[in-house]
C-alpha cells in the first residue's frame, strides 16, 4: 500500500517547511519532498493536504477515559471507545491509565487492554500506565483512599504478565518506594512520581534509583517553598527529570505554563490530557473509577470533596493553548506532543515525520483541529 499526502505544510521537531509531500509505503514514511516532485510514482491513495499542517501523531501517555468510557470499566469495548475518541483528537498512541483500585480490578483492566491490543483498530496502546495504588494518602486527590496500599512489585509483575506496563506513577517516599523504583528499572518500566509529598532529598534519592518522571506536574505533589523545594521545585530545578503537564488552564495556570517552558528544556516536557470519561461530552454527573464526579463548565470534580478529578481536555486543544500562551514556534514545541513521550518509553521510529519513521501523522487545520489521522500508514480519520 502506497499513499501520498500532497501539498501540505510540515512541522516536525526542529523542522518547518511549506508545500511538502509525504510518501508512505505500508506502515513507514518512505520519503518527504517538495510538493511538486511527485515524479511518475503510482499511489493507491492520494490525500490533498492543501491548507493543512502535517505533524507527528500525538502520544498521550496519561489517559483515563473519553466519550463516556473509563479504563476502569474493564472491558475491551471501553478501551476501544477511548481509542476511537483519541483518534478524533489526533492521538495515534496512548497509555490507558488506571486508578487506585483493588488488584482484581486492575487485573481486569489489564485483560481488557490486552484484548483491545490484539485488534488495535484505532489509537495504538503503548501499554498500561498504572496511576496508584501506591500513593501518599495525604496527596490522594481523586484517588480512592479505600485502595491505597504500600508499594508491591509483585502486583505490578502480575499485571505486566498480562499486558505491558509502560509506566507506574506512585509516591516513592512511602515505605518500600525506593525498592519499587529499583525493581521497575530492572523491568524497563518507567517510574513516575505522583500523589506524593516527597521532599527534595527524597526526590534525589528516588532519582538516583531510577525515577524518570513527575506525573501531572504541580498537581497533588509537595509544593515549592523557599526552604524546601519539594517536587515542584525539583521539577523546575532538575534538567533531566521529565514532567507531564496538563495544558487546560485549570490544572496549571497560563503563567505557570510560561514558567515551566521558561525553566525546563523542551526535551523534558510532555503534554498529556489526564482525560476522564466526560471528555467530548456535556456537563453532568460521571464516574472516575468508582468515584462520583460532577462536571461543570468542563471542569471535573469529585462530588464528595470538590477535588479536581482528571480533565476533559482534548489533546489538540492543549497544544493550541501552549502555542498561544508561550509564543514558541510550533516546530519547537511539537516535540512535547510525541517525540519526548516516545523517547521516555524507549520507543524507536516514533515522534517524527522523517524517512524510516512509523507513519503516524495528523493533518491539522489552522485552528489546530485534526482533519485526517494516519496510524501506521493507514488513514483512520
Amino acid at each position: 500500500m502506497k499513499t501520498i499526502i500532497k501539498n501540505c505544510k510540515l512541522v516536525s521537531p526542529g523542522i518547518e517547511a511549506e508545500n511538502v509531500s509525504i510518501v508512505i509505503e505500508n506502515d513507514k514514511i518512505k520519503t518527504v519532498h517538495d510538493g511538486k516532485e511527485c515524479g511518475t510514482e503510482k499511489f493507491d491513495k492520494v490525500v490533498d493536504g492543501t491548507g493543512l499542517t502535517a505533524v507527528p501523531g500525538f502520544i498521550d501517555i496519561h489517559c483515563h477515559g473519553s466519550n463516556g468510557a473509563d479504563v476502569m470499566d474493564c472491558t475491551p469495548d471501553a478501551i476501544g471507545k477511548i481509542a476511537k475518541a483519541k483518534i478524533e483528537d489526533g492521538v495515534t498512541s496512548f497509555c490507558p491509565t488506571t486508578l487506585t483500585a483493588s488488584q482484581s480490578d486492575l487485573v481486569k483492566a489489564a485483560v481488557a487492554v490486552k484484548t483491545y491490543e490484539k485488534k488495535q483498530m484505532y489509537a495504538r496502546s503503548l501499554g498500561l500506565h498504572l496511576e496508584g495504588p501506591f500513593v501518599n494518602p495525604k496527596f490522594k486527590g481523586a484517588q480512592n483512599p479505600k485502595y491505597i496500599r504500600k508499594p508491591n512489585i509483585n502486583e505490578v509483575k502480575e499485571i505486566d504478565g498480562i499486558t505491558k506496563v509502560a509506566i507506574v506513577s506512585f509516591a516513592p517516599e512511602m515505605e518500600g518506594g525506593l525498592d519499587l523504583v529499583r525493581e521497575l528499572k530492572k523491568l524497563n518500566i518507567v517510574s513516575s512520581c505522583a500523589h506524593s509529598g516527597a521532599t527534595f532529598a527524597e526526590f534525589i534519592a528516588a532519582k538516583e534509583c531510577g525515577l524518570k518522571q513527575l506525573t501531572h506536574f504541580c498537581n497533588q505533589m509537595s509544593h515549592l517553598h523557599h526552604r524546601e523545594l519539594g517536587l515542584v521545585g525539583a521539577g523546575l530545578l532538575d534538567d533531566k527529570i521529565m514532567v507531564e503537564i496538563i495544558c487546560d488552564y485549570i490544572h496549571l495556570s497560563a503563567n505557570m505554563l510560561k514558567l515551566i517552558f521558561k525553566n525546563k528544556t523542551l526535551d523534558t516536557i510532555m503534554l498529556i490530557t489526564d482525560s476522564m470519561s466526560a471528555t467530548s461530552l456535556k456537563d453532568e454527573n460521571y464516574k472516575l473509577g468508582k468515584l462520583d464526579v460532577v462536571v461543570k463548565d468542563s471542569v471535573a470534580r469529585l462530588s464528595s470533596n470538590g477535588a479536581i478529578a482528571g480533565s476533559t481536555l482534548r489533546y489538540f486543544v492543549g497544544l493550541k493553548n501552549i502555542h498561544e500562551t508561550t509564543g514558541l514556534k510550533l516546530k519547537d514545541i511539537i516535540r512535547t506532543t510525541s517525540l519526548n513521550q516516545a523517547q521516555s518509553l524507549g520507543l524507536q521510529n516514533l515522534g517524527k515525520i522523517e524517512r524510516g519513521y512509523i507513519a503516524d501523522i495528523v493533518l491539522l487545520d489552522k485552528k489546530f483541529v485534526p482533519q485526517n489521522v494516519f496510524v501506521s500508514g493507514k488513514m483512520v480519520k
